[in-house]
């Protein structure tokens, strides 16, 4: 509008003084339990959409790491990983849920997660497509990927898990592990605090 002014298009700034408008952007949050397991219904184990979920869940790595698995990167029932963000390396003990999931791929190249053909490593572009469209179809567009890198925190937690075991598996630092699991402790914490409130109106 100021330059319209300038142009001589207008006599006056209509928008001058006006606050700029801040949006607020939504944080990601873990997919709610129903939501996963829609998901797992949808796609089936031997699928690659089933694969790469178990993945991320399982391992609570980033999507990259986990595009970037091989068989040869199982050892001693876990996967020996080394991340490429941090360069920090791991081995991550393998989960029934994943190991199911592992047993029913196909194994078609080094890499666990293949494009359609088996020749490659499935790209990210790929992936993402492919795990959009079930998320139109399930009704869960706000729960992207990386939000599964949360289950797996906030599972951890729920589990009882202190900061230091939570990053032993998913690697993050403990101010990542604690933006990660914020909401859950909340929940957590509120939780023992009504029961200490109602253990103590009932010792009245």
């Amino acid at each position: 509008m100021e330059h319209c002014v300038d142009l001589g298009r207008r006599e006056t700034n209509p928008v001058r003084g006006v606050s700029e408008y801040k949006a607020t952007k939504a944080e990601r949050e873990p997919w709610p339990s129903d939501l996963l397991a829609l998901y797992r219904a949808e796609c089936l184990l031997g699928t690659r959409e089933r694969l790469v979920m178990e993945l991320c869940i399982g391992t609570g790595q980033r999507i990259g790491d986990v595009l970037e698995m091989r068989w040869f990167d199982i050892q001693e029932s876990g996967f020996v990983i080394r991340q490429n963000k941090t360069g920090k390396e791991l081995w991550v003990p393998i989960l029934p849920e994943l190991q199911a999931a592992l047993n029913a791929a196909s194994r078609h190249s080094v890499f666990i997660l293949t494009n359609e053909r088996g020749t490659n490593r499935w790209s990210y572009r790929g992936a993402s497509a492919a795990v959009r469209k079930v998320r139109d179809e399930i009704g869960a567009l706000d729960y992207d990927i990386h939000s599964w890198r949360y289950n797996a925190a906030c599972e951890l937690v729920e589990a009882g898990c202190g900061d230091d075991l939570v990053a032993s598996v998913t690697g993050q630092s403990p101010a990542m592990v604690l933006h990660y699991t914020k909401k859950v402790r909340q929940k957590i914490r509120a939780i023992q605090a009504q029961q200490k409130r109602a253990d103590r109106s009932d010792a009245r």
